[in-house]
């Protein structure tokens, strides 16, 4: 039988200079070697002869390099994926050496999609803040399919986000649901007309989330603007909620959105709701977390919060902005 050798004995952990796989991971996410150079404020042939030694050191193409074309290849996103895992285990330390005192100290860093708008998650960050005063928070807004990566990759201590499919690596809980509309703005043709029906919208330009396309988790929408027969295709698109309620406003074409969200605009006249009025699409807005993370006590306890809150509190109440599709 085959005996296997331990870490040690191993000779590529000890003879990898590990600062080439930092420099990687930054030419992978900035799209290429001189926006690499630039961000981590070094020559473009520093990085290109880091990347050639670190593509010796694995015996691995890592990207293709041709004029105007940056590809990763099949090794190098292999390559990439473990990098930010070992990123994300490093970022960990501070916080895990703080974790001795009795009072609650260190880093939580949240990645969130765009406008995430919950009173129960507002009352959990408020109270939790509040009672722990050392603790210090980040916070970075992506698209979902980047929070579920950051998470998957261990860089964040907890994701928020929508969810095609739940990730099997990762613990996905529901922490509130809301209901979508479809909205114009104060220019649009029909926002001041009395009575508004179904039949009004057909034809009309609209404007949607990047997960509303392909399948993504706001699919239910897609189906929404389906229903009112509006355009085919797209005459805006934007992953970011603000971005598309100011698509809306302007009039580039007609929306969805959470209905607890355009609430306040509503109200002050830069929105209007139209059809369909009823059987509106659910979305689920999921709590992300990765078991395989070493949690800090603050990250720990936070968490514990969040899960309380989900256990406490039937989904009923933590259900925004429209009654259940009937």
């Amino acid at each position: 039988m085959k005996s296997m050798l331990r870490p040690y004995e191993q000779r590529f952990p000890w003879t990898l200079d590990w600062n080439l796989l930092r420099t990687f991971m930054v030419v992978v996410e900035q799209g290429g070697v001189t926006r690499a150079a630039n961000f981590l404020g070094l020559k473009q042939p520093t990085i290109s002869s880091a990347l050639k030694r670190l593509e010796d050191s694995v015996g691995q193409r890592l990207v293709e390099r041709k004029p105007n074309q940056f590809r990763v290849t099949r090794a190098g996103r292999a390559l990439y994926s473990e990098c930010s895992t070992i990123f994300g285990s490093v970022a960990q330390i501070p916080s895990l050496l703080q974790a001795g005192g009795e009072e609650l100290t260190g880093h939580i860093s949240i990645v969130s999609a765009s406008h995430v708008v919950s009173p129960h998650v507002d009352s959990v960050l408020e109270t939790f803040a509040r009672e722990n005063p050392k603790v210090t928070f980040s916070v970075v807004v992506a698209e979902s399919t980047e929070v579920v990566a950051r998470i998957e990759q261990n860089r964040a201590s907890l994701g928020i986000c929508l969810l095609g499919a739940v990730p099997k690596s990762l613990d996905a809980r529901v922490l509130y649901r809301e209901y979508f509309a479809l909205y114009c703005g104060p220019r649009h043709r029909l926002f001041g007309k009395p009575e508004i029906a179904m039949a009004d919208l057909r034809g009309e330009a609209s404007v949607a989330f990047q997960t509303e396309l392909d399948g993504g988790p706001l699919d239910a929408v897609t189906r929404l603007r389906e229903r009112a027969r509006l355009a085919p295709g797209l005459r805006g698109v934007s992953a970011n909620l603000p971005e598309i309620r100011r698509m809306i406003i302007a009039n580039i074409g007609v929306g969805g959105l959470p209905v607890h969200v355009a609430e306040r605009d509503v109200k002050l006249g830069l929105l209007r709701q139209l059809p369909p009025l009823t059987r509106l699409p659910a979305i689920d807005i999921f709590l992300l977390s990765n078991p395989r993370r070493k949690r800090a006590a603050a990250e720990a306890a936070l968490l514990d919060r969040f899960h309380a809150l989900i256990a406490r509190h039937p989904l009923g109440e933590r259900t925004y902005g429209g009654l259940p599709a009937g």
